[in-house]
């Protein structure tokens, strides 16, 4: 299994950058692919970000393309989301979580994901 641990978060204003990081441990890190989601008090959890072990593949949530982006450095067992142009919206808790997998499809449920992060606290003022 693989342990998961956000670091990063804080309080920015609106237009605001932040980059969150997950640092993982445990074995087989590499075919792990890994994902940011958010909750923000009183809505469910929802998908920001994805991305496939290799780092070949992406997937962004609508509401941050242009804006965030995710990568990971599997040398350093690290995932980071880089969050640009930082909106009131954007305020919420964010989790990293990892799922094993073998392919390079991406997924984008809560339930889909085996591990997670205790998760970081992003607020965004105006």
């Amino acid at each position: 299994q693989v342990q998961l641990v956000e670091s990063g978060g804080g309080l920015v204003q609106a237009g605001g950058s932040l980059r969150l990081s997950c640092a993982a441990s445990g074995r087989t890190f590499s075919m792990y692919a890994m994902a940011w989601f958010r909750q923000a008090p009183g809505k469910e959890r929802e998908i920001v970000a994805a991305i496939s072990w290799s780092g070949g593949s992406t997937y962004y949530a609508d509401e941050v393309k242009g804006r965030f982006t995710i990568s990971r450095d599997n040398a350093k067992n690290t995932v980071y989301l880089q969050m640009n142009s930082l909106k009131p919206e954007d305020t919420a808790v964010y989790y990293c979580a990892a799922r094993k997998t073998l392919t390079v499809v991406l997924k984008t449920r809560v339930a889909e994901y085996d591990y997670w992060g205790q998760g970081t606290q992003v607020t965004v003022s105006f």
